[in-house]
């Protein structure tokens, strides 16, 4: 595993992986497409696998599912850089456009299709969900 690096637009904060990826994909949910007017490639990562410099904000949501979703972003820029759910606290959603080298993912999946607008340009060889995957298994401690 390479250690994977990454930064807000500004700069002011920036991070550390030093797990693999897990489910990279492209979310076309409505949150994901209110953020970026598009759909967004993120990943998981397990939570104690990220480190952090520089101060976050953080917007607080309750989702359809009823979790609470945080997301977190660079008071400066507004770069949206990660989210976890209540449901989930084990694991962060990294937005992988704010790696150093977003090339080294590679989305496997398309999730909530159902939400993308008519124009949206999917790869039709990545798996396609119209909602929401299962997480990943817990990581090993």
């Amino acid at each position: 595993m390479n250690e994977r690096t990454g930064h807000c637009l500004c700069g002011a904060v920036s991070f550390k992986l030093n797990a693999e990826p897990q489910m990279p994909r492209v979310c076309w949910c409505r949150d994901c497409q209110h953020l970026a007017a598009n759909g967004t490639v993120n990943f998981m990562i397990p939570t104690e696998a990220l480190t952090v410099s520089g101060q976050l904000a953080e917007f607080r949501k309750t989702a359809a599912s009823g979790n609470e979703i945080t997301r977190q972003f660079c008071p400066q820029c507004g770069s949206q850089l990660f989210a976890f759910s209540s449901a989930r606290p084990q694991f962060r959603v990294v937005r992988a456009g704010n790696l150093d080298d977003p090339s080294s993912i590679r989305p496997i999946m398309n999730i909530w299709a159902s939400s993308a607008p008519q124009w949206a340009c999917m790869d039709q060889s990545l798996q396609r969900l119209e909602g929401q995957p299962q997480p990943p298994a817990t990581p090993p401690r």
